[in-house]
């Protein structure tokens, strides 16, 4: 599990407690009104401060504890909504739909935000993560590819791999005991380019662009050492043949790896003094990705093959 999570311990309180405690419904209304609740969905509320303060992330984990609230006891929190719980990065998912299965084999009635599945869970299929019931995370991380595509479940998986709450082995053997998925394609890309290294949302996607647009696969943070063997920096992504290294730059390494009190003026100062450095001890050459390269892939992987393609045999 992510560490420094949110507790949301019995934040969501329903319109039949609040009655109980002696309001009415047009004091519920006023303290919606002024900000003081949050309703988060029909009947289930919490406290508005709170929900302010809360990622898109954690504000899916109120809501799977409001749908839980109300759910069949059977329900198990699964696919997307399991890996959030869990701590896992997503990207591309949907986190105003919770996900459900139901250890009854039923499926529930539909409604709007909540998807319940049905399919056969066994004891060894259910950890408990915050004190909710949760598919395990190898179960959870099939369960996301077989909703999504490769690149979300790719962006999911490949953060359990580098948290450590799940093992390639693990990923492989549980795709196969649920080969009957309607996911063998998805699975088979993922399987093929998931890897424990990659750190990040960005650079997850930076990885799947490099594979969609069949480009030369890349080795994730290589290290790169100074004259005397000392480790100057790690790079996201190098093609050391070709004499090329990749960086992913976005919000999340900036708030990742600022030093404390450092201004983000600073911290880009350094960062580009690091990798002037490792452009000076290696003679590769830095390629810089962002957020809307990730958007325009085709251009991307062209500026990338025509970076590549100029550097044939610089790197030996």
């Amino acid at each position: 599990m992510a560490d420094q999570q949110v507790d949301l311990t019995g934040v969501v309180i329903l319109r039949r407690e609040l009655l109980a405690d002696g309001y009415s419904d047009a004091s519920i209304r006023a303290k919606l009104k002024s900000g003081e609740l949050h309703r988060v969905r029909h009947g289930s509320y919490v406290d508005g401060g709170l929900w302010r303060s809360l990622t898109a992330e954690d504000r899916h984990r109120v809501l799977v504890r409001a749908v839980l609230r109300t759910a069949h006891p059977s329900a198990v929190v699964s696919h997307g909504s399991g890996a959030v719980e869990g701590g896992a990065e997503v990207w591309g998912l949907d986190l105003e739909t919770v996900h459900l299965t139901r250890r009854d084999g039923r499926i529930g009635r539909r409604e709007a935000g909540v998807v319940q599945h049905r399919g056969k869970l066994n004891k060894e299929d259910i950890v408990t993560v915050n004190g909710l019931p949760v598919t395990r995370p190898a179960r959870c991380a099939v369960e996301v590819i077989s909703v999504g595509g490769p690149e979300p479940a790719l962006v999911t998986i490949n953060s359990m791999l580098h948290q450590g709450t799940l093992t390639r082995e693990e990923l492989v053997a549980m795709n196969r005991e649920l080969k009957h998925w309607p996911s063998t394609l998805s699975a088979a890309v993922v399987l093929r380019i998931c890897d424990e290294r990659v750190e990040s949302v960005g650079e997850s996607r930076t990885s799947y662009l490099c594979y969609s647009q069949r480009l030369p696969r890349p080795v994730p943070q290589v290290v790169v050492r100074d004259e005397r063997g000392w480790i100057v920096g790690r790079v996201d992504f190098a093609w050391p043949e070709a004499g090329v290294f990749l960086e992913f730059h976005g919000r999340e390494k900036y708030l990742r790896y600022r030093h404390e009190g450092e201004s983000l003026d600073d911290y880009l100062m350094r960062e580009k003094r690091r990798i002037e450095l490792i452009c000076q001890l290696t003679g590769w050459v830095c390629i810089p990705i962002t957020w809307p390269d990730l958007e325009r892939p085709q251009q991307t992987a062209a500026r990338i093959r025509r970076v590549l393609a100029s550097r044939q045999g610089a790197g030996a």
